[in-house]
């Protein structure tokens, strides 16, 4: 019996030990997940946007449809528009294409999309020095319609825990289920 509880004692004054002497860097630092359904419900709520072009035509632009990338740690967006007015004649439908990294803004406490670039530029039936034309402004539609957009706001129960902990968010990775906001020291 006595030999039972001094390998039990030593066995968790030994585990103590082992906890006490781990560096503070290899516990889990707090983390907040927003999912990729939150995401789109927020980007969402900012849509429809119109765009008028010089007198020429309007740009429509629906809600975009947010696919999470995490290999590359960034979000892409297929934005639908519809194009329309006395330049065109009649209106057309079409789509581009972008895709954003995201940073935290202390000021506001919100994730926002930055560092935007526009890929594909589809719409068709459109005469070819008109699509030029549309094309260089797919360009400033995008960074207008999602340049710094704040994709989130965290509030203050969300911040509670890691503030108390001297923590703010810090890294954000892009995961397959959504935005993973890690943690880090503030600064003193």
């Amino acid at each position: 019996m006595k030999r039972r509880a001094f390998l039990l004692t030593g066995s968790a004054l030994a585990i103590g030990v082992a906890a006490a002497a781990a560096s503070p860097s290899s516990f889990a630092q707090p983390r907040y997940t927003v999912s990729a359904g939150q995401l789109q419900r927020l980007v969402g709520e900012r849509f429809p946007l119109r765009f008028p072009v010089a007198d020429l035509f309007d740009l429509d632009l629906q809600a975009p449809r947010l696919r999470l990338m995490p290999a590359l740690n960034r979000i892409a967006a297929e934005m639908t528009m519809r194009a329309a007015g006395p330049a065109l004649r009649r209106s057309y439908d079409g789509s581009f294409d972008v895709d954003f990294a995201l940073r935290y803004e202390p000021s506001d406490q919100s994730i926002r999309a930055h560092r935007l670039r526009a890929h594909s530029f589809r719409l068709p039936g459109v005469a070819p020095e008109m699509l030029m034309l549309l094309e260089s402004q797919a360009q400033v539609l995008a960074e207008r319609s999602l340049l710094e957009v704040v994709l989130h706001r965290l509030q203050p129960r969300e911040l509670a825990l890691a503030d108390t902990m001297g923590l703010q968010p810090g890294e954000i990775t892009v995961s397959d289920e959504g935005l993973v906001i890690g943690f880090v020291p503030k600064p003193r």
